[in-house]
């Protein structure tokens, strides 16, 4: 599978940096590119995006996402899925495991799911 990440706007720059460093051909989009959701989408316009464009929302919102992605569902629309970082979670942790889900992820396996991570 190839898949595509959108980094949520409150995450730092570094993770696109650290995951391009270490797999220069992996798509990243950060909401403010180009061609992504503005500085100030609000979720539901985001999830759209995500399953217009086919990729992965990397975000640390625990609190409201589940709630938009329950409404997305209901509306009979679909994600790839949604990475959601644990509390404290390390960013080294993070990129190992946001490349590991990129290079060995089947179709859809985390389509219309909310999975934490680190995963350990």
């Amino acid at each position: 599978m190839n898949v595509q990440y959108l980094l949520d706007e409150n995450l730092a720059p570094i993770y696109r940096e650290q995951l391009l460093r270490r797999q220069f051909d992996l798509v990243v989009w950060m909401v403010g590119d180009p061609y992504a959701p503005a500085k100030g989408t609000q979720d539901p316009e985001i999830l759209f995006w995500c399953e217009k464009n086919s990729c992965l929302l990397v975000t640390n919102n625990r609190r409201s996402m589940p709630v938009h992605l329950a409404d997305h569902l209901t509306q009979g629309r679909h994600v790839p899925g949604i990475l959601v970082l644990r509390p404290r979670a390390e960013i080294g942790q993070v990129v190992d495991d946001l490349l590991a889900i990129a290079g060995a992820s089947l179709k859809d396996e985390y389509r219309d799911r909310i999975l934490y991570i680190p995963l350990n």
